[in-house]
């Protein structure tokens, strides 16, 4: 098996690790799930993340293929247009984006010039799509629950999974973001760990729990023996009311906001209006 190389990039502010997927045969490369730094208090982006990834890719001599999102982020903006623009790429998101811009574009009264058939990205993933990265194979998962359009990527030995779940003594994803639903997560979850025990799993967020350092590696076999939320022996009942207790005592991501406004469109900020500023809207009693 040609197995891919992976380079981990850890944003401390919103507990996102972002990916270099790399064939070693071809030099081609995929970025999944990338950064663009934002400070609300501001309003300001920057894109130190951003550019520590692109320096990557260029110092190493590798070709950017594919600008992966796993799903429509809502703790974090995406780099992917920034990170295309100076190195190339298609960028790629689950087909199910159109149910995702519909219910945001509906809640930001985003208008009729935001177009609602995922036309901002370069290629709609459909479920078991399979595409190359190199001579890499790698192959779609369409895993519902956390959002509509949640996609995990499997690439050879590996499976980049989002934010459907985390490390096992992290559990999994929330289910109550508008269109996510913990019971679909819990099926979708299943999907994943029916996957070979020795499955890679490279996981979105981290956030370090009891103190620990940060991690992102595991294994199917590790999700399955020690998962908190979803291990063997969990019962789809048992897990959806864990996790509608636990998700009605959580605050909404401080980003949710600016992220899906911006993720919802690939990853481009609103057009400027009429004075040169471009800006971002805040629903009231909405969310």
């Amino acid at each position: 098996m040609n197995k891919p190389i992976i380079k981990a990039f850890h944003d401390s502010s919103t507990g996102t690790i972002s990916y270099v997927v790399e064939d070693p045969k071809t030099k081609n490369c995929a970025v999944i799930d990338s950064v663009l730094d934002f400070d609300i208090s501001s309003g300001r982006t920057s894109t130190k993340n951003a550019d520590e990834i692109i320096e990557f890719i260029k110092s190493n001599k590798l070709n950017l293929e594919w600008i992966i999102e796993t799903h429509v982020h809502a703790d974090h903006l995406s780099a992917a247009p920034y990170i295309q623009d100076k190195i190339g790429g298609k960028i790629g998101i689950g087909e199910a984006i159109i149910l995702v811009q519909d219910t945001f574009g509906k809640i930001f009264n985003a208008g009729t010039e935001f177009e609602r058939d995922g036309s901002q990205f370069d290629k709609l993933f459909k479920d078991n799509d399979t595409y190359k990265i190199g001579e890499l194979n790698a192959q779609t998962m369409h895993t519902p629950g956390h959002t509509p359009a949640c996609m995990v990527h499997i690439i050879e030995d590996t499976a980049f999974v989002g934010d459907t779940l985390f490390m096992p003594d992290g559990g999994t994803a929330r289910a109550d973001f508008p269109g996510g639903d913990a019971r679909t997560l819990y099926r979708s979850i299943k999907k994943v760990l029916n996957l070979p025990g020795e499955t890679r799993l490279f996981i979105c967020h981290d956030y370090g729990p009891g103190g620990r350092e940060i991690s992102w590696e595991t294994t199917v076999s590790e999700q399955r023996k020690n998962n908190i939320h979803v291990k063997d022996g969990i019962t789809e009942d048992k897990y959806v009311e864990l996790r509608e207790a636990r998700d009605s005592t959580l605050s909404m991501p401080k980003l949710i906001i600016p992220a899906t406004q911006v993720n919802m469109r690939a990853g481009d900020l609103p057009e400027e209006e009429n004075n040169g500023v471009k800006y971002l809207k805040i629903p009231i009693d909405n969310l």
